[in-house]
């Protein structure tokens, strides 16, 4: 059975979606974009600062599970502008030791509220 994923740790969804969706021990998260869980204000001033709030919230939901970063095996990240990639990637590398999770990254052209950085992940205990 699946059981729904929701903490007040990471932005509230935008959408008719839930945070992230636990099934089989397997959790899936929705894309997770830069806004303050405690404002709910957007960070987007800066790709670095951005990309540490989308990860920040990434892991919220991950802990919302009883999960961590180190139960990721997959990630899906979308950007806005393939020139931002080398300083998403070093501020996502900083969030896993070396046992690093699947992945792929699209530039696409538009991400939800104007944002530069989306990511979701996969994880299992």
């Amino acid at each position: 059975m699946k059981k729904i994923i929701n903490t007040i740790n990471a932005p509230a969804p935008i959408g008719p979606y839930n945070q992230a969706v636990l099934l089989n021990g397997v959790l899936y998260t929705s894309g997770q974009i830069a806004i303050h869980p405690a404002t709910n204000e957007l960070v987007i001033d800066e790709i670095k600062k951005e990309t540490k709030m989308v990860m920040e919230n990434l892991k919220s939901v991950l802990a919302a599970a009883d999960m961590t970063m180190e139960d990721v095996v997959k990630t899906t990240i979308f950007i806005s502008d393939m020139n931002n990639f080398a300083t998403i990637n070093e501020v996502y590398g900083s969030y896993f030791t070396s046992n690093f999770p699947a992945r792929e990254t699209v530039e696409v052209a538009c991400l939800p509220k104007n944002v530069n950085v989306e990511i979701s992940a996969i994880a299992s205990k």
